[in-house]
């Protein structure tokens, strides 16, 4: 999942993790945990002799889902292990309301979780800095496996300071599903991707499309070729809930958020020019129908009707969603697959650099002061960030759905074929796999511990493996920079900025759809200037001077 920065204008992320809960109950007597489950099996003699206890989790991802039942196979296997039992809340809209939400209004739960970025990041830093959240620091040396995934060394080093390392010395914050090594690194694969028999039609190659013009050309050829589905014109460019991810052509035309001007300092992109040829070019597409016009104000099920439709010809997001919105209509259309556009040029970079993708964890994960047993919930997240746990989460019950083969998870043949044959995918979230659990697992571990995407068909895997030879001829490197953004936030302006930086996505929808280039410039202009006026010239310099003789993120790629 900005992407869910990964949010703002750049592409939303976020959403692939499912799950969630409300605010806590249980006991006071805090039986639940000593903790000291080791990495391996993660047990601490399960919940028979301890009190029951019940822990609402808010997981805060807009759409995020969980089964038909209460009680799934893993839930039961969590509640044996730990003595917990688990009830989720999902998020449906806006994850910074959401944050904001809880915490003004102190309808609470147990234990939250949402996205480590963006302005839902900053939610969870200012409850922590209000003493909203519960104070870990004297207490995760019972917990190992939390203790590790906060340690300096497994979090990225912008990360740490701004959002780990923030409170003097305190720890409020838990760090999810940054991959323990390079070999867990998860790239989305991001892109443009065409529906191949329209490609054949229209006689383009989607690999001879790399530049702006080529893009511009590719959807216009789309658009002339008057292609109908169902009675209804196929949409050369689209994507899915609230224009996510539609704009990820931005890379095109500037490297990040904050561009160096060319003397070692940076400005924040919407003071360039590039910005400018952004805005006009996405501008263009709009004017002439070539980006679906509903995309910005669109649901995820107003989204993937249209997909289900077939007229969508060309999609912007990352290739599993793709993947899963497209296939039914695949299934009743055989030779309609998405398939890569590109690779696109990228400003500032040499065609054979590797992919720059900031690859983290997902989420942060807290501890409300709502919580009446901090040990019980502690006890149920240090057993799920176990390789135990991790491995229950993110396949199922050992056993029942899958088998250990040299040292590896197996899927049984069985559940394989169920899981395929439902194209819903609520019978793998009745088990209790693929829901919100897999949010609170600790470091990412799906290849190093696990056995990869086990329940993945043998056509995805080729599809996804075929993808990322096409958009990845280079191989990806992992970020480790400084996020000048993170910086930022640290100015004694931002308070004053805040409002005008978070206008940013609104005001760039608003100049897309303006009249006239000159009223999109206009647009974006003023917010340039009450940018300007809340303090900004001071803040850059701020952001400069305390960047000096650290490496920055000049360039990335959405991830």
């Amino acid at each position: 999942m900005e992407k869910k920065g990964k949010k703002g204008v750049r592409a939303l992320l976020a959403v692939t993790l499912i799950g969630g809960l409300l605010a806590g109950c249980g006991n006071n007597d805090n039986n639940g945990g000593s903790g000291g489950n080791d990495g391996d099996s993660g047990s601490n003699g399960g919940g028979s002799g301890d009190k029951p206890v019940t822990l609402k989790i808010l997981h805060n991802w807009n759409g995020s889902t969980g089964g038909d039942v209460d009680m799934t196979p893993v839930a039961k296997q969590i509640k044996e292990k730990t003595g917990v039992t688990v009830e989720f809340e999902y998020t449906v809209g806006s994850e910074v309301e959401k944050v904001n939400t809880i915490f003004a209004t102190q309808n609470l739960p147990d234990i939250y979780t949402g996205p480590a970025w963006g302005n839902e990041l900053d939610g969870i830093i200012k409850a922590a800095k209000e003493d909203q959240l519960v104070d870990l620091t004297d207490k995760l040396d019972k917990y190992p496996n939390l203790a590790k995934a906060v340690a300096k060394e497994n979090v990225p080093p912008a990360l740490y300071e701004k959002a780990i390392d923030a409170y003097d010395g305190k720890k409020f914050l838990m760090y999810q599903n940054h991959p323990a090594t390079d070999e867990d690194a998860m790239d989305w694969l991001y892109g443009f991707y065409v529906r191949k028999d329209i490609a054949e039609k229209i006689g383009v190659d989607p690999q001879s499309v790399k530049t702006k013009d080529d893009l511009y050309n590719f959807l216009k050829k789309i658009k002339d070729a008057n292609l109908n589905e169902n009675g209804m014109p196929v949409i050369p460019l689209g994507g899915f809930h609230g224009g996510w991810a539609v704009n990820i052509a931005d890379t095109m035309f500037y490297g990040t958020t904050y561009i160096d001007k060319g003397d070692g300092t940076l400005e924040h992109n919407i003071f360039t020019k590039a910005y400018e040829e952004y805005t006009l070019f996405y501008r263009k597409l709009i004017s002439e129908g070539l980006l679906d016009s509903e995309a910005f104000t669109q649901t995820d099920p107003i989204a993937n009707e249209k997909i289900k439709q077939g007229r969508i010809a060309v999609l912007a997001a990352h290739y599993p969603a793709i993947l899963d919105a497209s296939k039914d209509y695949v299934k009743a259309n055989p030779g309609t697959d998405y398939v890569p556009v590109g690779p696109f040029e990228r400003a500032g970079a040499d065609a054979s650099r590797p992919a720059d993708l900031a690859i983290q964890g997902n989420n942060v994960t807290v501890i409300t002061k709502a919580t009446k047993n901090v040990d019980a919930a502690l006890k149920l997240l240090d057993y799920l960030a176990s390789d135990e746990g991790f491995l229950l989460v993110r396949y199922g019950v050992k056993g029942v759905h899958w088998d250990e083969v040299d040292g590896k998870p197996v899927a049984k043949q069985e559940w394989f074929d169920k899981f395929t044959a439902d194209t819903t995918g609520k019978m793998k979230k009745n088990e209790g796999i693929g829901i919100g659990f897999e949010a609170l697992t600790g470091m990412d571990r799906i290849n190093s511990v696990g056995g990869g995407d086990i329940w993945a068909d043998q056509d995805r895997l080729a599809a996804v493996d075929n993808a990322r030879k096409i958009l990845r001829p280079n191989g990806i490197s992992v970020i480790s920079a400084f996020n000048p953004g993170d910086v930022m936030t640290k100015s004694p302006q931002y308070e004053g900025l805040k409002p005008a930086f978070d206008q940013i996505s609104d005001v760039w929808k608003e100049a897309i759809f303006a009249k006239t280039d000159d009223g999109a410039l206009k647009s974006i202009n003023a917010l340039r200037e009450q940018l300007k006026k809340s303090g900004y010239d001071d803040a850059i310099k701020y952001v400069n001077e305390n960047l000096q003789g650290k490496e920055v993120v000049k360039v990335q790629m959405p991830n």
